[in-house]
């Protein structure tokens, strides 16, 4: 089978990437343990996945078309009509379903902020469900951030050499920085998770600072055409038994934590490419990660709210109705905003997604 880019398996990766965030937010929000399988799955941290899956899929749709116009207007398409749409639901299943009125001088403010990226739970807002209306949209913030962040990286390195290998150098260079940047904060400004966090922490959690450098690998093993190498291609099974093992061998710390993800990121990319043809087989084309994704934290909220606690068939009841709000987002909202995408692009493809 010829080793091409567009057959891979990533929108399989993705959905369990989806699937891994909403369990790993769900148990504890419903005071359950974890059971012993997602032990084992939480060694597949969902959100750094999809940053190395962005990085390697978006790099790749700029430099297939490097007109900015369109690539704004493709992330665009992307992400922003089915945000609005789970923004839309969510105020109307709490208007009906709460006594929180949106009423208020906060929160048409509020609307029109999440409706452009820039996500935070409002103070009429903070009783509903476990504080947060939606915890799961928090990294949308950030992947608008790498999208912007990205031509201006380009740019730069452009600029600087007009040597494809020396740009990648570059490139490298930069990944470096921030792999030293995130080191640092980690090391001396943030706490442990669900501890309580300072301005600063929470301020830097929610910039590209700490967080684009698993963005910038997925950028150079992109480059570096990764997927071609006898390595990688069809090797997926290899680097998922080596990257167990080191992440079970070697003690978590801040100075194996970076390193740890990188071994992840190499490992995705491996499995995007190994019997590529098995996403398309099991999904049909259908990419409902997103909406997994983006419905999940507004669908566990409403459990919260209802105080259905500590009993693990609302974990189920969870995932099925979140998969069903997530099909309806694919088949009506984001799939024909994806065919106007398409026709702003010379080489059709369904790679560039999130």
């Amino acid at each position: 089978m010829d080793r091409k880019f567009q057959l891979n398996n990533f929108d399989l990766l993705r959905l369990f990437a989806a699937v891994e965030v909403l369990l790993l937010h769900s148990f504890p929000r419903l005071q359950l343990p974890f059971p012993a399988f997602f032990k084992i799955m939480s060694n597949f941290p969902g959100v750094s996945m999809f940053f190395v899956m962005s990085g390697f899929l978006i790099s790749a749709s700029l430099e297939r078309n490097s007109n900015l116009k369109n690539y704004f207007k493709n992330r665009a398409l992307r992400i922003f009509p089915a945000l609005w749409a789970c923004i839309i639901l969510t105020v109307i299943i709490i208007a009906l379903s709460t006594q929180i009125s949106f009423i208020n001088k906060d929160a048409l403010p509020w609307f029109f902020s999440q409706c452009i990226g820039i996500i935070y739970t409002p103070a009429f807002l903070k009783d509903f469900g476990f504080g947060s209306y939606n915890g799961s949209l928090w990294t949308i913030p950030l992947e608008l951030q790498f999208y912007l962040v990205l031509p201006v990286l380009y740019f730069v390195v452009n600029k600087l050499s007009k040597n494809e290998t020396y740009r990648t150098i570059i490139i490298g260079f930069i990944f470096l920085i921030f792999c030293i940047l995130t080191y640092l904060i980690k090391i001396y400004l943030t706490k442990g998770e669900f501890e309580v966090e300072t301005t600063l922490q929470k301020s830097l959690r929610y910039t590209f600072i700490p967080n684009i450098y698993l963005f910038l690998f997925g950028v150079i093993l992109q480059r570096l055409k990764v997927y071609k190498s006898n390595l990688i291609y069809g090797k997926g099974l290899i680097w998922l038994i080596g990257y167990i093992i080191i992440n079970y061998l070697i003690p978590t710390s801040a100075e194996t934590y970076i390193l740890k993800l990188l071994a992840l990121g190499v490992t995705t990319i491996s499995l995007a490419y190994t019997a590529p043809l098995t996403a398309n087989k099991i999904l049909k084309g259908n990419d409902i990660s997103y909406g997994v994704y983006i419905y999940h934290g507004l669908v566990l909220g409403f459990f919260v709210e209802l105080e259905l606690f500590k009993n693990s068939i609302h974990i189920l009841s969870i995932l099925l109705i979140t998969v069903v709000l997530a099909i309806l987002s694919w088949q009506f909202v984001e799939k024909p905003f994806m065919r106007r995408k398409k026709k702003t692009i010379h080489e059709v493809t369904k790679v560039d997604v999130i």
